[in-house]
């Protein structure tokens, strides 16, 4: 459990020009991971990680996600394969099926996006190890290509999914599964169950998302939850307050980590609400660093 990362999320609604000082400062902080995010209309998930990388020293960065029915697998591994050339052993890419309304939106929406999936973490993976890739799938052709500037340090490609069929292929063919907010403890035993029922092996990894929000205030706190918790609970399909949060004071949000690291998680992101995100952080930092008593 202690060897358990702790991430935080530069949140989509965040304006883009803060996230170099935010990423500095989370690095000050102590923390192990900065998230970025990729929804449509939103910012640039590779873009993003580029700014935050550059703008730190040892910081690892997490893509989560890109959705593979917005990116070539080519042009993908060719911005992952830059970033890790420049920042080795500091990038984890995530890939996802994306929202199924905004890839109709633009146009881009798959016959199968189990299939998508699976050939883009496929071969976006495969170009990465600096291999020769020909693939002629169900979504994605590749005749013949190759990376020229292959990363030295190949980092981790994670399949960002929530259905069983899609755990199930994360199993099979990424480097560990990143798991979107709301999932407990409870919800991890299940999903570790389903890699590795497609196929994972020990070191796969598991990445969870969580809203965080830090306060002495039980009811200040959930009030300021409750419009995230809402509308994440009707996406997963499941009431509001089954939705897992890591909240409370300092002490209890740090508890709440501890729960998803004995459950499996490998790396926790926080994803902090209402005011002073790097402020609830520290305490958070803070509370999970004290010794037990």
């Amino acid at each position: 459990m202690t060897n358990v990362r702790i991430g935080v999320m530069y949140d989509r609604d965040w304006a883009p020009e803060g996230l170099p000082e935010f990423a500095r400062r989370a690095e000050a902080l102590g923390v192990d991971d900065l998230w970025v995010v990729e929804d449509l209309g939103w910012n640039g998930g590779v873009s993003a990680a580029a700014v935050a990388l550059g703008a730190t020293e040892r910081l690892r960065v997490g893509i989560g996600i890109t959705p593979a029915p917005l990116r070539s697998p080519a042009l993908l591994a060719m911005e992952l394969a830059t970033l890790a050339r420049v920042f080795p052993g500091r990038l984890v890419a995530g890939i996802g099926h994306g929202v199924r309304e905004w890839m109709v939106q633009v146009g881009v929406a798959p016959r199968s996006p189990l299939a998508l999936l699976e050939e883009t973490i496929t071969s976006v993976r495969a170009l990465l190890r600096g291999e020769r890739v020909e693939l002629t799938g169900r979504e994605v052709r590749l005749d013949g290509v190759e990376l020229v500037h292959a990363p030295t340090e190949v980092p981790p490609v994670v399949a960002g999914v929530v259905r069983p069929r899609s755990l199930e292929l994360s199993g099979r063919v990424a480097d560990g599964t990143l798991i979107a907010e709301g999932h407990g403890p409870r919800d991890l035993e299940h999903i570790r169950e389903l890699t590795a029922k497609g196929g994972a092996t020990a070191d796969h990894t598991l990445t969870v998302f969580a809203f965080a929000c830090v306060g002495d205030d039980p009811g200040e706190v959930a009030r300021t939850l409750r419009p995230h918790t809402e509308g994440h609970g009707a996406w997963l399909g499941r009431p509001q307050e089954e939705v897992f949060t890591v909240s409370g004071d300092a002490g209890r949000a740090a508890d709440a980590v501890r729960a998803l690291a004995g459950a499996g998680a490998d790396t926790v992101v926080l994803r902090f609400v209402g005011e002073g995100p790097l402020r609830q952080l520290e305490a958070v930092l803070e509370a999970w660093r004290a010794p037990a008593v």
